[in-house]
């Protein structure tokens, strides 16, 4: 049942992130299955210059990327406390009202959106928000600090080398000083960003010469690279959390030995409505990947995934719905945890169609997240002026 008053939904998307296209689809995806009956809901695209944009103009797919008529029909915003969006003066908008709303819907994919910067700004301004806490944000997207908090739950993981990107502006690693960093590995090896999601700069290296050639991409996006073994007979398996259980495991399919980008987003096509009511059109995003769903895994495997998955999900802040992520050797049975996924692309929401505990529609998921978000704000709310009385040095104006 709906309230009697909708609440009105600011749904943020874009960002400065190599993932903004993908963030886009799954906006517009959240934007159309948001039940309009409980919900007003209205788009916030965050450009990849990282300008606020508001507009009926950016519901439509088709308008993207902006060309100049189409920014012509947006305006700019930022954020403050209220909540609420104030607009930017222009030369002909003197100062408008600002634009109210009761909460965030998040559906960033990698940069700072996805890696704590939005949620610790609206923990800043008080301003209620769905998703990952912020913590829990910044741990998921530092590939290192997770597999950190991997082993201190006991969770396997691969072992790593990480390499930090030269302060001379060089972007290369003289080959003795990077033999003796990856002398602990063994070729081949994944290089892979530290701080990126989606596959995106992971390469398989044979030797120091290919180490050696992959690393200024990875360095010209991101401050540190990270070397793993390159795992046989590679098999993933991912699986979303949240405070309402566990979803249904997915194992993607992939014809080449790693996921890259395009492959991982972009395989696929077609337009239509999938999962029954309210789900969201397709895309030729993260809901064409070729996967199976509950796929057929060793019991005692699958039991550890989700097993493993409530645990870092606990650890993390126990809110919002993350995808974590697992790879296995398909022979020999060994299982890794990988990484997690503050907002994985379409909020995963065709991993909770199919949950086997409780399964829910694109539209209820948003819906729980929602509530979430709102008692997780009330929950946290501090008095107008949290400063303890005995604690304050500087007076206080008298009401």
């Amino acid at each position: 049942m709906c309230a009697q008053k909708r609440t009105r939904v600011a749904v943020l998307f874009g960002g400065a992130s190599p993932e903004h296209d993908v963030s886009v689809l799954t906006g517009l995806q959240a934007l159309s299955a948001l039940d309009p009956d409980c919900y007003d809901a209205f788009p916030v695209y965050v450009d990849p210059a990282g300008a606020w944009r508001i507009g009926d103009i950016l519901r439509n797919r088709e308008a993207y990327m902006l060309d100049a008529p189409a920014l012509e029909r947006t305006r700019r915003v930022v954020p403050d406390c209220g909540p609420c969006l104030r607009p930017v003066p222009g030369p002909w908008l003197g100062r408008a009202a600002p634009i109210p709303f009761d909460i965030a819907l998040l559906a960033f994919h990698g940069g700072a959106g996805e890696a704590g910067g939005a949620t610790g700004l609206f923990d800043m301004l008080r301003i209620p928000y769905t998703g990952m806490s912020t913590m829990g944000c910044a741990v998921a997207m530092d590939k290192v600090a997770a597999k950190a908090l991997f082993r201190s739950l006991g969770i396997p993981v691969l072992p790593e080398a990480v390499l930090p990107r030269p302060a001379d502006g060089t972007y290369q690693i003289a080959a003795g000083t990077l033999e003796d960093m990856l002398r602990p590995l063994t070729f081949p090896l994944c290089l892979k960003p530290v701080h990126m999601g989606s596959s995106i700069g992971a390469a398989r290296v044979e030797s120091l010469v290919e180490v050696q050639a992959c690393l200024p991409a990875i360095f010209a996006d991101d401050t540190h690279a990270m070397a793993e073994p390159f795992v046989d007979n590679l098999v993933e398996y991912n699986v979303a959390v949240a405070a309402w259980g566990v979803s249904a495991i997915e194992r993607p399919k992939t014809k080449a030995e790693l996921l890259n980008f395009r492959e991982k987003y972009c395989s696929g096509g077609g337009k239509g409505k999938v999962g029954g009511p309210k789900t969201g059109p397709i895309s030729q995003g993260m809901l064409h990947m070729t996967r199976d769903i509950n796929p057929d895994m060793p019991e005692d495997m699958a039991q550890k995934v989700r097993a493993w998955a409530r645990q870092v999900f606990a650890t993390c802040g126990g809110r919002g719905a993350p995808r974590i992520d697992f790879y296995a050797n398909g022979a020999s049975g060994e299982i890794w945890a990988n990484e997690v996924n503050p907002y994985p692309g379409s909020l995963a929401y065709f991993l909770w169609e199919a949950a086997p505990e409780r399964p829910l529609l694109f539209a209820e998921l948003l819906d729980a997240l929602l509530s979430e978000g709102l008692v997780a704000a009330r929950n946290a709310g501090l008095p107008q002026d949290p400063v303890p009385e005995a604690a304050r040095l500087l007076p206080r104006c008298r009401s």
